[in-house]
């Protein structure tokens, strides 16, 4: 039986690293492509030269050529860069816009079925603005948010619970950005168990708070980069739901077709991944603050995109 392909643009450390989490799922052949032709072929190997041991039966190998991507089942895109002193977010979305959608431009040369993951930031704008310019179906794009921000809440109501953060359901939707994710504690659990069972509300505020800061937390403590270990397990999850054909429920950033009365963006969201990427885009019952704090979200992403495009 043929084994899958996954091809990840961008050899840095969020793609590095969830090549090293795909390997270790055993799921795909990979393949690192990278403007810097050392880097990813280097890692590549290195990856590679540990098969023996992590007991990864496919192959893995880094390049500078698209046309190696040929044939892949699934693109990761992880490519950019980051806010820079003195960067406007304009020039930001600019610049990673155009590695972006050259990215996609090129995989889908060789493979023009490959479903999409975006990482890069900012990746609800980047997600709605690939699609619109390569004239993608919905299903075959989406961009990981929503799975990474609800990793973050999980953690932090499992360290103020002090139990295994595995058996906490939680989600957050909305915009990637600390202004506009929702983490809809109203809806968790643990096991089944609500969790205003089991955590006080007075204490909801404290949790919601450093879930929106997560990323500037990490940013803030490492000085020079950005979180890479959580996005990689996030997205390297997603992978292994569409490979896999899992009819998995996950929150990820999706083009919306009037769902929650809301189009022509990309928001985090509640959808079905599975062999065809995103199966379906499930609507779930809001408040009337969620629907506005969604509605607020979609309008950010929005005006990012008038604004640069």
């Amino acid at each position: 039986m043929r084994r899958h392909k996954v091809s990840i643009i961008g050899a840095g450390m969020v793609g590095s690293t969830t090549a090293h989490c795909l390997a270790g799922k055993d799921i795909a052949d990979i393949l690192l492509v990278d403007i810097k032709d050392g880097l990813s072929t280097g890692k590549g190997l290195d990856l590679f030269e540990a098969s023996p041991i992590s007991e990864f039966h496919g192959h893995i190998e880094g390049t500078g050529d698209y046309a190696l991507s040929r044939g892949s089942d699934l693109v990761v895109v992880t490519a950019g860069i980051p806010r820079k002193p003195g960067m406007s977010r304009k020039e930001l979305i600019g610049i990673n816009c155009e590695i972006v959608v050259n990215a996609v431009s090129e995989c889908l040369k060789y493979s023009p079925d490959a479903k999409v993951i975006i990482v890069t930031n900012p990746v609800d704008v980047l997600v709605e603005v690939v699609r619109r310019t390569l004239s993608l179906p919905r299903n075959q794009i989406m961009g990981m948010s929503g799975m990474l921000d609800s990793s973050r809440l999980r953690t932090f109501i499992a360290v103020e619970l002090n139990i295994a953060p595995h058996d906490i359901n939680a989600m957050v939707i909305g915009a990637h950005t600390a202004e506009n994710m929702i983490p809809m504690l109203r809806l968790a659990n643990v096991n089944s168990v609500p969790l205003k069972e089991l955590l006080p509300q007075e204490k909801w505020p404290e949790i919601v708070k450093r879930t929106k800061n997560a990323g500037a937390e990490i940013v803030s403590l490492l000085e020079i980069g950005s979180a890479y270990y959580a996005p990689a397990e996030a997205t390297a999850e997603m992978v292994d739901a569409i490979l896999r054909d899992k009819k998995r429920v996950m929150p990820c950033s999706v083009c919306l077709e009037g769902e929650y009365g809301l189009s022509d963006c990309a928001l985090g969201l509640p959808v079905i991944l599975g062999k065809e990427g995103v199966e379906k885009v499930l609507e779930i019952e809001l408040t009337d603050e969620e629907n506005q704090e969604l509605a607020k979200g979609a309008q950010f992403v929005k005006e990012m995109i008038r604004e640069n495009f």
